[in-house]
């Protein structure tokens, strides 16, 4: 028993579930930076045309993005299954259930363009005025036509890595990144014959840069080998209803999980709105920086799902013990680093963004409280992406949404706001409430693992 113990966490064994790891996680960090990088190429583009193009496009982003989010969050269910299928070595499994997961993506990608069609009177109901609401509804309109791209390129994204191969999204990211830019100067300015569409042209820049994307993704897992020998090619199969409900009972919650947490920074931004200029703006710069840094972890916690679902697959429990040790441990480490970061260099930081004095004097005090939340992150994303490996999502859902919106936004809200606990706060508040619900979700995801850890592996069915 003392041998296996030293075996399982022997120095070797760890330094090779490291460099796995890092072979993982790097790649898919990378490509959330190139995502990342399209999203501030638009921002830039439209801002240089016009203030009331940039406006536009905010406000059209900000519709979009909750559904794309919880769309790519429910089909990124796909990757655990096909992990444990890849550890399990049932590899003509995997192509057949890619292909559900392709119908489903189609599916829900369709559901989500025709709603985002049907928010006009939206717009109207928020009282949004010509040219903000005119602008923005032709970029929202365009921009729709982008997620069943998106959701295709989740479901093969799912696909590559499952089978531990990360790199093609890096690939086909930068790419989309590549084909954004010079479409954005064509669309938003009205060259090469094209009509000067200004914040729409973003919209179409966006949809035909991950299009182009998806296709060569498409090409390049047919043409090479690695995923030929799913069978997802040697025959062809309709959409299966239980396969489908076994997705969206993985995926569902996944997605709303997802959903939550951006949502949550999204009603602290409008919460603070009538607090001033100068606050608001200071918020959302700090939480910019901080959903740079949030990609690190981000990463690690795919990471984990992959590499446990494997340990899983293939039975193997030290495997999986291993990983969650490796990834909780990666995730602490780099944590502190961008924790390091914001505490000795907020004024730096915020002169990045601005250079008005009081905007750079809250932010810099914000920067500490960004700084004490990285751990609770970090520590809470490893815990989930370990649960996801294990396909458990819907109880670390629920435990998600006590953490966030039962605890950490309301608290958030009186520390903020009122004054019955301590004079109000403000901003301050508001993140004191983040940071106690990233911090309960830290250690009642956490339980939640050691708990799932302490059972015997589940076998992929």
């Amino acid at each position: 028993m003392q041998q296996t113990m030293s075996h399982t966490y022997s120095a070797a064994a760890m330094g090779q579930e490291l460099r796995q790891f890092l072979r993982l996680g790097t790649p898919i960090l990378i490509a959330e930076a190139l995502h990342m990088s399209a999203s501030f190429v638009d921002t830039v583009m439209a801002g240089r045309y016009s203030s009331a193009d940039l406006a536009a496009v905010a406000v059209g982003s900000s519709l979009l993005f909750p559904v794309l989010i919880l769309m790519m969050g429910t089909i990124m269910a796909t990757t655990p299954t096909v992990a444990q299928y890849f550890g399990a070595r049932k590899l003509t499994l995997i192509g057949p259930f890619v292909q559900q997961s392709l119908w489903l993506a189609a599916i829900l990608s369709c559901l989500a363009v025709a709603l985002l069609y049907a928010l006009d009177p939206l717009f109207d109901w928020l009282d949004i005025k010509d040219p903000i609401k005119g602008i923005g509804l032709r970029y929202l309109h365009a921009a729709a036509l982008s997620l069943p791209a998106v959701a295709i390129m989740q479901s093969l994204r799912s696909f590559s890595e499952g089978l531990g191969i990360a790199k093609p999204m890096m690939y086909f990211s930068l790419l989309g990144l590549l084909t954004n830019i010079p479409m954005n100067y064509i669309f938003i300015y009205g060259k090469f014959g094209v009509p000067e569409m200004g914040g729409e042209g973003c919209g179409w820049a966006t949809a035909i840069s991950i299009w182009a994307s998806v296709i060569g993704m498409a090409i390049y897992v047919y043409i090479k080998p690695a995923y030929q020998q799913c069978a997802m090619f040697t025959q062809f199969d309709w959409p299966k209803l239980s396969t489908q409900i076994k997705i969206l009972k993985v995926g569902l919650p996944i997605g709303f999980s997802i959903f939550i947490e951006a949502t949550m920074f999204a009603i602290v931004a409008l919460l603070l709105a009538p607090l001033g200029a100068d606050i608001v703006a200071a918020h959302q710069l700090v939480l910019n920086f901080a959903s740079m840094c949030f990609m690190i972890p981000l990463s690690i916690g795919m990471a984990i799902t992959i590499r446990v679902s494997h340990g899983i697959g293939a039975n193997l429990q030290d495997q999986v013990k291993r990983s969650v040790l490796v990834g909780f441990g990666l995730a602490l480490g780099l944590s502190s680093l961008t924790c390091l970061v914001m505490l000795m260099l907020p004024v730096t930081l915020a002169n990045i963004y601005t250079d008005e004095p009081l905007v750079v004097e809250i932010a810099a005090s914000l920067f500490i409280f960004a700084a004490l939340f990285q751990f609770s992150d970090a520590f809470q994303i490893a815990a989930n992406g370990a649960l996801r490996g294990f396909k458990d999502t819907a109880k670390p859902l629920l435990l998600i949404f006590i953490s966030y919106w039962i605890i950490g936004l309301p608290l958030g809200y009186v520390l903020g706001m009122t004054d019955l606990i301590y004079p109000s706060m403000r901003a301050a508040g508001f993140w004191i409430g983040i940071i106690f619900g990233l911090s309960v979700a830290a250690v009642l995801l956490s339980l939640r693992l050691w708990r799932v850890l302490s059972k015997p592996l589940p076998q992929p069915h």
